[in-house]
C-alpha cells in the first residue's frame, strides 16, 4: 500500500475511534450513573443490528466536538428503512450549535426525500451558546453570533418537521432535559415519548423561571414526564426506562405505513377472523349509567388482544390507539365510560381529533366504539372553549376519507351523535347499532321526564312513570325499532358479531376514495 494510504487511513481511523467515544470516557461513565445509554447505545438498541449508515460522521471532530453532539443516518426498524438523529449530551451538553443544526435538518430532509419515517432522540439543552474563545473570535472580526449560518440550521428544522407532516410519521423522544429550541421540532412531530422521572421538557427551566416570575418550581413538577403525559397532553407515551421506549418506538411503527403513499403493514397474527366475541355481553352492562373499562371490550375485539393505547394517562374519558383486525392496521376510538361516563371534553376533543388526523394521512381505518352521554356540561369546559374544542373533532371528521365506522354499543346522546360520528352526513361509511343501546337528545328517563314529568297522573299513579318509561324503551330507544325506519344505520349486531361484522365491513371499504374539492388547505378551528 502506498505510504500516503497507510498514513491517511491511519489518520481516518484515529478520526472515528475520537468521534465513537463523543466527549470522553468519563463524560460518558458520568452519563451511564445516572441510568443512561448514550447516543450511539440508544441507536444501536433502536435500529436492527448492523443496519445503520452514519453521515457526516467527522463533523466537528477538530473543533473538540464530536460528531458536533450529533449522531445522525439511517437503519431500518423490522427491516423498514428509517432516518434517525440522537443527541449527544456528552459533547458540549448536547447543545445545538452549527454543524448540530445542519445535520438535524438534512436528516429530516432525507427522510422526506426517502418517504421514510423520521425518529429523533432529543438530549438537549437548546442553543448552544459561544464558549469565551468564540466571542471573542466573533469580538474581533466584528460578526454576528447568527452571520455564519446557513439556512438549514437547529432553529429553522420546523420548516422541514412542518413540510413532512402528513407525508412521513415523525416520532420524537425525549431521553433527557430538552428546552427551548430543542422542544419546538417534537411538539410539530407526530407522537412524543418520555422516560419517567429522567425526561423534561420546557421552553424555560426551573432556575430562569424563579428569575422572572419569583416561582419555585423543580425540573419535575415544571416539565416531568408524569407532567406531559398528564396535565399538558405533550406526552404520548411514558416509559418507565430508556430501552422500554425504544422497544415501544419499534411496536408503534409496526402499525404505520413508511409513507402517506403507502398501507400499514399487514401482519399475520393467527386470530381467526370469524371468532365470536361473546365475553362483551359480560364485559358491557345493559344498564347506561353503569361504568366499565371499555379497553376490556377493544382487547376482545382487536386481534389476539393486541392494543397499543395512545396518550393513555391524558383525558382518559376518550380511550385512542392502533391495533390489527384480521392482521391490518386499525385506529380505535372509543369513549370510556370509566372516566366522567365517556362524556366529552375540552382535552378529549383535541385528543380525539389530532388522532383522527393522523389516521386519515397515513391510511389508517377508524373504528369508533360510541358508549357516551355527549359533551360535559358546565361553565368550567363552556369557559374553556368546549364549543372550538369540539368544532376540531368534527372537522377532522368530516375531513377524514379513510374507512370509518360507528359502532353503538350501549348509548350516543345529543352532541354525542356528532362527536363520534353517528348522525348521517358526517362522512361515516357505516353506522351499527348494539341490541341494547340508546339514542336521542336525551336518555330515556331523562325524556320521559321531560315529557311526562309533569302530567297528572304521574302525581297520582306511582306506576306511570315506570310504565312510560318501559313503553319508551321498547320502541324510540329500541334499535331494532328504529332500524326499521333509519336507513342510515347499515346493521343491529349482537355483541359477540362485532369483530366478524368488522373484519368483514372494513374489507368492503378497502378501496374507498373520496374525491374532496381542491384547496390550499382548510383553516381547522385550532
Amino acid at each position: 500500500m502506498d505510504e500516503l494510504y497507510s498514513k491517511r487511513i491511519a489518520q481516518l481511523e484515529e478520526a472515528r475511534a475520537k468521534v465513537r467515544l463523543g466527549g470522553g470516557e468519563d463524560r460518558i461513565e458520568k452519563h451511564h450513573s445516572e441510568g443512561k445509554m448514550t447516543a450511539r447505545e440508544r441507536l444501536d438498541f433502536l435500529l436492527d443490528p448492523d443496519s445503520f449508515l452514519e453521515l457526516n460522521m467527522l463533523a466537528g471532530h477538530k473543533l473538540d466536538a464530536p460528531a458536533d453532539g450529533l449522531v445522525c443516518g439511517s437503519g431500518t426498524i423490522n427491516c423498514r428503512q428509517v432516518f434517525v438523529y440522537s443527541q449527544d449530551r456528552t459533547v458540549r451538553g448536547g447543545s445545538v450549535g452549527i454543524e448540530h443544526g445542519y445535520k438535524m435538518y438534512r436528516t429530516i430532509e432525507r427522510a422526506l426525500e426517502m418517504r421514510a419515517p423520521l425518529i429523533g432522540l432529543h438530549d438537549s439543552p437548546g442553543a448552544r451558546l459561544p464558549n469565551q474563545d468564540e466571542l471573542e473570535f466573533l469580538s474581533a472580526g466584528k460578526r454576528s453570533i447568527f452571520g455564519s449560518i446557513s439556512q438549514k440550521h437547529g432553529g429553522s428544522v420546523f420548516y422541514p418537521n412542518t413540510l413532512a407532516s402528513g407525508i412521513i410519521p415523525q416520532i420524537s423522544a425525549i431521553m433527557g432535559a430538552c428546552g427551548g429550541i430543542s422542544v419546538y421540532s417534537p411538539a410539530l412531530n407526530d407522537f412524543v415519548f418520555m422516560v419517567d422521572k429522567t425526561s423534561h421538557m420546557f421552553i424555560t427551566g426551573p432556575m430562569v423561571v424563579q428569575m422572572v416570575t419569583g416561582e419555585e418550581i423543580s425540573m419535575e413538577d415544571l416539565g416531568g414526564a408524569r407532567v406531559h403525559a398528564q396535565v399538558s397532553g405533550n406526552c404520548d407515551f411514558r416509559s418507565p426506562d430508556e430501552k422500554t421506549l425504544l422497544t415501544d418506538i419499534r411496536t408503534l411503527l409496526s402499525y404505520l405505513p413508511l409513507n402517506c403513499d403507502e398501507q400499514p403493514p399487514i401482519v399475520e397474527t393467527g386470530d381467526d377472523p370469524d371468532r365470536m366475541c361473546h365475553e362483551l355481553a359480560d364485559i358491557v352492562p345493559t344498564a347506561p349509567n353503569k361504568p366499565y373499562d371499555v379497553r376490556e371490550a377493544v382487547k376482545v375485539i382487536v386481534d389476539n388482544g393486541d392494543f397499543f393505547e395512545v396518550k393513555k394517562e391524558f383525558a382518559k374519558e376518550v380511550v385512542v390507539g392502533f391495533a390489527r383486525l384480521d392482521g391490518r392496521s386499525v385506529g380505535i376510538i372509543a369513549n370510556q365510560p370509566k372516566v366522567m361516563a365517556g362524556s366529552m371534553t375540552v382535552n378529549s376533543s383535541d385528543k380525539q381529533a389530532r388522532f383522527i388526523r393522523f389516521c386519515d394521512s397515513f391510511n389508517i381505518p377508524l373504528v369508533l366504539l360510541v358508549d357516551t352521554p355527549a359533551y360535559l356540561p358546565g361553565s368550567a369546559q363552556e369557559h374553556a372553549g368546549i364549543i372550538r374544542h369540539g368544532a376540531k373533532v368534527l372537522y377532522a371528521l368530516c375531513e377524514a376519507a379513510v374507512p370509518r365506522i360507528s359502532v353503538v354499543t350501549r348509548k350516543a346522546y345529543g352532541g354525542g351523535n356528532l362527536g363520534m360520528g353517528v348522525l348521517p352526513g358526517l362522512g361515516t361509511d357505516l353506522v351499527v347499532y348494539w341490541p341494547i343501546m340508546e339514542t336521542g337528545i336525551l336518555g330515556a328517563d331523562q325524556s320521559v321526564m321531560l315529557l311526562y314529568g309533569r302530567h297528572p297522573d304521574a302525581m297520582t299513579d306511582p306506576d306511570f312513570l315506570q310504565n312510560k318509561l318501559k313503553e319508551y324503551r321498547e320502541t324510540y330507544a329500541n334499535p331494532i325499532y328504529d332500524v326499521s325506519s333509519n336507513t342510515n344505520v347499515e346493521e343491529v349486531v349482537a355483541p359477540a358479531e362485532t369483530r366478524r361484522f368488522l373484519i368483514k365491513a372494513l374489507k368492503m371499504l378497502r378501496t374507498k376514495t373520496v374525491n374532496h374539492p381542491v384547496k390550499r388547505h382548510g383553516n381547522i378551528p385550532l
